[in-house]
């Protein structure tokens, strides 16, 4: 796991305080001989510097408080046997139910950790189940994606005082605050009901400083700040028509581990370097003129700490000509050069030109990333962008890139994945089009606006369908209050004219 430096830190005294780190606890808790922790975490805190860095980093640098940290978490890992949880050994009511489950990105390419809190209710029996529940999630995450981080979504809509469990709530933040430091993006607390104020100034208290910057508090009308409208589901005012079913687990985004050796969890689906003789930069309309323009990044731009990349998850093919091949746009956001290379699991599908180079300070290189003769595109096909910063007097020497990847250490190297998307005849609502004139019903392209047109007539129904809702309930409360200030007046008439009567 890639770390990134605190501005105060250099890599040397980082470095230094990793292995300082390492050192107190070997002392201290004897951790192969104690049966403290289990013995992947023991390997992992050895092995794993970005695993120990994180914990430096939520500490602020200071290693007596981080080897305390690194403790209580290990210690909870062992007696929690977080190492075992898995799919099979969970309750599967919980699963079946859908409380919690990843699904898309935010605006920043954090991955979305969705809380449906009306699916989720108080009952101490069951407490220690859901706690190794949110475990098996936050587990799952960690081993699919390391290094990334989770913008955390508390659903509260049709929710109330009994779907808030205390004890559960402050689990979480005790994973986010000690078991998994940094990994937490932000959180979104959407339509928070006024009669759970008080609760959430209790959740409030809680959290640190650092977690209290990375709450916040949105509705219907202000979620598309963080969100974007296609990530959103209809009953937040946006177009997934995403809905949770069990099994499989809604985890599509997830993809193998990327090793240097080339094999990830999945076994031979390995990631391999494409074959590119002769790396350049690709000037600005040198494509093909026999075919139309490949699919330029239109999603979401991501900054990392050495490169800014577009687009920021996925490459999208179809099978039209034009479809079957996507841009990358990397740039160099360092004052030195930066070198990179792009590997995939499936070399023998795809052409990545130039697949290697070097980057100067501010400049940029688009990639041409195409389908070789007649492959296919894949969603399990995946794709690794790997950046290393180089010293200018290195970079003009015209170092051997190959031999500079063999040298420079892992902890230096910058990763982002990018996962492949299948167009197949209908376009995802997220995916501009190439085109937004063309003729509706005109081939493919027609089929792919017609489609992000019904999703948004969808949306609109559902909207239109909820405040329906809401007027026939106005009405209904009105009708009500209209009877009882009849039935009173009533009274009030037939008291005074009895009460006449007698005098």
């Amino acid at each position: 796991m890639a770390f990134e430096l605190d501005p105060s830190e250099t890599p040397e005294s980082m470095l230094n305080k990793i292995e300082e780190t390492r050192e107190r606890i070997r002392s201290e808790y004897d951790p192969e001989c104690s049966g403290r922790y289990q013995p992947v975490d023991v390997q992992r805190l050895w092995e794993d510097d970005g695993f120990v860095a994180s914990y430096l980093e939520a500490k602020r640098h200071v290693v007596a408080d981080t080897v305390k940290m690194i403790d209580e978490s290990l210690q909870w890992r062992n007696e929690f046997s977080v190492n075992d949880i898995a799919e099979d050994n969970l309750q599967k009511s919980f699963l079946e139910a859908g409380m919690h489950y990843f699904r898309g990105y935010d605006k920043d390419g954090n991955k979305l950790f969705w809380f449906r809190l009306k699916l989720q209710a108080k009952d101490s029996r069951t407490l220690q189940e859901k706690k190794r529940y949110l475990a098996f999630w936050l587990e799952r995450f960690v081993r699919h994606e390391p290094g990334a981080l989770l913008t955390t979504v508390f659903d509260m809509s049709e929710s109330g005082l009994g779907n808030v469990d205390m004890e559960f709530l402050r689990f979480l933040i005790t994973c986010f605050q000690v078991y998994y430091p940094r990994l937490l993006a932000k959180i979104l607390i959407f339509e928070l009901p006024w009669i759970m104020n008080a609760a959430w100034k209790i959740v409030k208290s809680w959290l640190g400083p650092d977690a209290i910057d990375k709450l916040k508090f949105v509705t219907r009308h202000d979620v598309q700040t963080y969100i974007e409208l296609e990530q959103l589901p209809l009953h937040m005012g946006g177009m997934d028509v995403f809905e949770y079913s069990y099994p499989p687990l809604p985890d599509d985004d997830f993809q193998p581990p990327l090793s240097e050796s080339g094999q990830g969890e999945a076994g031979d689906a390995g990631v391999k370097e494409t074959a590119d003789p002769e790396p350049r930069l690709r000037k600005e309309g040198d494509v093909d003129s026999r075919a139309r323009p490949p699919r330029r990044p239109t999603t979401t731009t991501i900054t990392g700490s050495l490169l800014r990349f577009s687009p920021g998850r996925e490459l999208c093919f179809g099978q039209s000509m034009g479809d079957r091949r996507c841009v990358i746009l990397l740039e160099n956001i360092p004052k030195n050069p930066v070198a990179y290379k792009v590997r995939t699991t499936a070399p023998d599908n795809y052409r990545v030109k130039p697949s290697s180079g070097v980057l100067d300070p501010g400049s940029s290189v688009e990639i041409m990333v195409s389908l070789h003769g007649g492959s296919q595109a894949s969603p399990q096909d995946r794709f690794l962008v790997m950046a290393a910063e180089m010293e200018k007097a290195v970079a003009g020497e015209n170092q051997d890139l190959a031999q500079f990847w063999k040298d420079i250490p892992k902890t230096k190297v910058m990763e982002h994945r990018l996962q492949c998307k299948v167009l197949q005849g209908v376009k995802p609502a997220y995916i501009q089009t190439t085109n937004p004139h063309a003729d509706l019903t005109n081939g493919t392209g027609g089929q792919q606006d017609t489609h992000t047109m019904m999703l948004k007539l969808l949306a609109g129904s559902r909207r239109l369908e909820q405040k329906l809702d809401h007027c026939l309930w106005t009405e209904n409360v009105l009708i009500v209050m209209v009877t009882l200030l009849t039935a009173i007046l009533s009274c009030c008439l037939y008291t005074q004219h009895t009460g006449l009567g007698l005098f």
